[in-house]
């Protein structure tokens, strides 16, 4: 068996674009990420420009960005950053580039779009709710319970249909890479809709009262006829992906645990 391709730290060069509108002055509106090894340009811009600007500088600052993005998708990371020093567009300009070292350059353009640029939280139109849990890639971690609890931020999300199941959580661990980088932010939805089996579950432990403990795997089980008809579990298994942890075995009929929602994606 091939080994798994964990993710590597790898340096690159960091642009924040700013709008320069004149009743607002500088808006930070996106980055650009330069993959100095492959002369690649990874762009992330706002999407909430209709809520902010007024609506003659929204759509020029909607056109910008999609001219932006198809141009770094045509000419690269150096052709583009030279367009902006020759002076591309009055209305745009470009912070100084400074070097920046990320977790690979997808999770790493989504990292310092939110570090750098501040849009408009829409709660279940473009941002979910953040808790507070300890969630883990790896044993179970103590927290408090989700239910009724306040989130401790929002986190941008759009780009799918929200509504007020889905929210996002950190993960900390390493048995759910490469698919699951440890520390990652990532989107879950309560609940799971049909069969659980092979997919990523946030699973809760409700041992103690008062408090949860939560961890994400891979959900198998196996099934038998039962005795009256229909299926019954017979065996349930919590799998990691990185093939350094091992999966255990849950009971089916102990109800200590409890399936809590389904893995969506890596947010960044």
């Amino acid at each position: 068996m091939d080994p798994i391709p964990f993710p590597t730290a790898r340096p690159g060069m960091l642009s924040v674009l700013e709008a320069d509108l004149p009743s607002r002055g500088a808006v930070p509106i996106g980055v650009l990420l330069e993959d100095p090894a492959t002369d690649r340009l990874y762009v992330r811009m706002r999407r909430d420009f209709d809520r902010w600007a007024a609506p003659e500088d929204a759509e020029v600052l909607e056109l910008m960005a999609e001219g932006l993005e198809s141009a770094a998708r045509e000419c690269g990371a150096s052709a583009l950053i030279h367009r902006f020093e020759d002076g591309w567009s009055n209305a745009l300009r470009i912070r100084d580039r400074e070097p920046v070292t990320v977790p690979g350059f997808e999770r790493g353009v989504e990292q310092l779009y939110r570090r750098h640029v501040q849009s408009e939280i829409r709660p279940y139109i473009t941002h979910v709710p953040r808790f507070g849990l300890a969630v883990a890639a790896g044993s179970f971690l103590d927290n408090g319970v989700v239910e009724g609890q306040e989130p401790e931020s929002w986190e941008e999300a759009d780009g799918r249909k929200l509504t007020p199941q889905h929210f996002a959580a950190r993960i900390s661990g390493r048995s759910m890479e490469p698919v699951i980088p440890d520390g990652s932010v990532c989107l879950f939805r309560f609940g799971v809709a049909g069969s659980r089996d092979g997919r990523l579950v946030l699973v809760q432990e409700t041992a103690r009262q008062g408090e949860g403990a939560f961890t994400v795997k891979r959900y198998r089980s196996s099934k038998i006829p039962g005795p009256e008809g229909g299926w019954s579990h017979q065996i349930i298994r919590l799998e990691p992906l990185n093939p350094e942890f091992e999966a255990w075995e849950l009971l089916p009929d102990e109800d200590r645990y409890r399936v809590l929602a389904e893995f969506l994606e890596v947010l960044y």
